[in-house]
């Protein structure tokens, strides 16, 4: 029997005892979770983390909870969102939902609620499917939407580098020789001067002013791979 991939959830909120209650309660119940205490450092996880759950307080400054919703509703348009609120008025209610809210949860509230509406959100989203992210340490490629992230920092790259960085992140850990990455790559024998230009232009987008991930196998070809042991 095969094990579930673990449930990322985001937590948001600039009470830090709050924050650190929830992401405790979380955590003990089995998730993966990762604290932001504002609304920037929450859209700069998301990118990082790709998380499975957003939960997002309402009352924080500007990006206000709201305001993090649309931007995440914009972006990610199927990632969960559960609001956390001391508001209840109708307005409220209506304007959270309409801002990409899925749930409302008014403090204070009790964990366990908390813990039953994580779940019943999950549940709802469906099955964990995370083959379309390929990561290295802290270097992440999503297929599905074509981004490429390390840290925090999001990478632009051409699509050559893409399909290059591709490859080597499908094959992590693995020494790739030349050949086989033009043949994957480029589709076809080609020179190895257009292979070292791409890797070259690809460390200096990746690697630079960073731990080193891609390798040069001297007399074999290239490797990307943890720089820890």
């Amino acid at each position: 029997m095969t094990d579930q991939p673990v449930a990322r959830i985001l937590v948001v909120d600039d009470e830090q005892m709050l924050l650190d209650m929830v992401t405790d309660a979380l955590t003990f119940a089995g998730y993966s979770v990762t604290a932001a205490a504002d609304g920037l450092s929450a859209l700069s996880a998301v990118r990082q983390e790709r998380p499975d759950l957003v939960i997002l307080d309402v009352n924080m400054p500007e990006p206000d909870g709201f305001q993090v919703a649309r931007s995440l509703r914009a972006s990610h348009p199927e990632l969960p969102v559960l609001f956390l609120t001391a508001r209840s008025e109708i307005d409220d209610l209506r304007t959270g939902f309409e801002s990409g809210g899925d749930d409302y949860l008014t403090k204070p509230f009790r964990l366990e609620e908390l813990r039953l509406r994580v779940g019943a959100l999950l549940r709802r989203a469906g099955p964990l499917d995370r083959s379309h992210i390929l990561t290295c340490d802290d270097l992440a490629l999503n297929d599905k939407e074509h981004v490429v992230t390390r840290g925090s920092d999001e990478i632009q790259l051409s699509p050559v580098e893409y399909r290059l960085l591709h490859y080597l992140l499908s094959n992590v850990g693995q020494v790739m020789r030349r050949a086989q990455i033009l043949e994957a790559v480029w589709g076809y024998e080609y020179g190895d001067s257009v292979l070292e230009t791409a890797i070259s232009q690809l460390r200096k987008k990746v690697d630079e002013g960073r731990p080193k991930l891609i390798h040069t196998i001297r007399g074999f070809g290239y490797s990307v791979r943890s720089p820890n042991p």
